[in-house]
């Protein structure tokens, strides 16, 4: 029997378990998928140590960018982006890879509209890395929003009428909203959106979040992290199986 799983904290709404098994079911694979939420980076030695048939892994909040020094190797697009969401086992040793920006820009392309040529990317961790590898790639300009910015980030205090104009794509790559916390959003102007103005929001659960919300009450296109999830997925397996 193969078997899978992911790593990440406080992960029992995860997507990831359910796709995949539902995957196994369908194709008639004996395997299975299993989530291990770790407190710390440092237990995943022990999820290692226990399970010595692991064939792939997906990695989530918060540990896309810490779970690298435990790895043997980075793919090219992993080292780029220095944030992993998928692990393949290869005689012992552990491979890092991204597929976080090739589900975003999947997902993100067919909704795109010739005014999305500015974005805000709303938080600084793995995701938001991968986001803005996609980005660069499809030719669109963006600026980081951060509580502790940097270099050229906006601090969530500094968005006024003027940047927002600026910026007609918004990408949320913070958990805020998140299911159980449904109520939570980033403090950003929203009063300042139009509807000219594309929403993304990297959660999925709950469909519509806060962030969302906000913007589909002043008009704007909104959008959730789901079929993200779905592509990133099945690049994941598809790397498994190479």
């Amino acid at each position: 029997m193969k078997k899978f799983g992911l790593i990440g904290k406080d992960i029992s709404y995860s997507f990831s378990r359910k796709f995949f098994q539902d995957k196994f079911n369908q194709l008639q694979i004996d395997a299975v998928y299993d989530n291990f939420d770790i407190e710390n980076i440092q237990e995943f030695k022990t999820v290692l140590r226990k399970n010595k048939q692991l064939n792939g892994l997906n990695v989530t909040i918060p540990y896309k960018e810490s779970i690298i020094p435990f790895l043997d190797e980075l793919s090219a697009e992993a080292q780029q982006i220095k944030a992993v969401n998928t692990i393949k086992f290869v005689d012992n040793r552990l491979i890092g890879y991204n597929t976080d920006a090739f589900g975003f820009m999947k997902s993100l392309f067919p909704i795109l509209e010739k005014q999305h040529s500015h974005a805000l990317i709303l938080g600084k961790g793995g995701a938001s890395k991968a986001v803005a590898n996609a980005l660069k790639s499809m030719g669109i300009d963006y600026r980081f929003v951060s509580r502790n910015p940097q270099h050229n980030d906006f601090a969530y205090a500094e968005l006024d009428e003027k940047i927002i104009h600026e910026h007609p794509l918004i990408i949320n790559c913070t958990p805020l909203g998140t299911h159980p916390k449904v109520k939570e959003s980033p403090n950003i102007p929203y009063n300042f959106l139009k509807p000219s103005h594309l929403l993304y929001d990297l959660v999925y659960n709950p469909a519509i979040t806060e962030f969302l919300a906000k913007g589909k009450i002043r008009g704007c296109s909104i959008y959730n992290g789901k079929k993200m999830l779905e592509y990133q997925a099945e690049r994941a397996w598809q790397i498994w199986n190479e």
